[in-house]
């Protein structure tokens, strides 16, 4: 697939992250956490990225997204940017 959908958040910290993955799973919505703790812009629209192809996110974060399922939810993911946790929408 030439293309994919993503959401993320972005944090400054990896334990930011792993609370955001136990509030995951204690049935809080991904766009709620995108919304209330993401550093990115996207945060406002539920850390929705729209759709990209390879080439257009810097390495990790594009390995992480295109390995994920449709729905599913990543682990923690470092960039130069922070810590994203990445949810594959498309």
């Amino acid at each position: 697939m030439s293309q994919i959908g993503a959401k993320h958040i972005l944090v400054e910290h990896e334990y930011e992250a792993n609370d955001l993955i136990k509030k995951l799973g204690e049935g809080v919505s991904f766009e709620e956490l995108a919304k209330d703790f993401s550093k990115c812009p996207s945060g406002k629209g539920g850390g929705d990225l729209g759709t990209f192809g390879k080439g257009q996110m810097v390495q990790p974060f594009e390995d992480a997204a295109f390995a994920l399922e449709v729905d599913q939810v990543s682990g923690v993911v470092k960039t130069q940017f922070g810590f994203h946790l990445i949810q594959r929408t498309l």
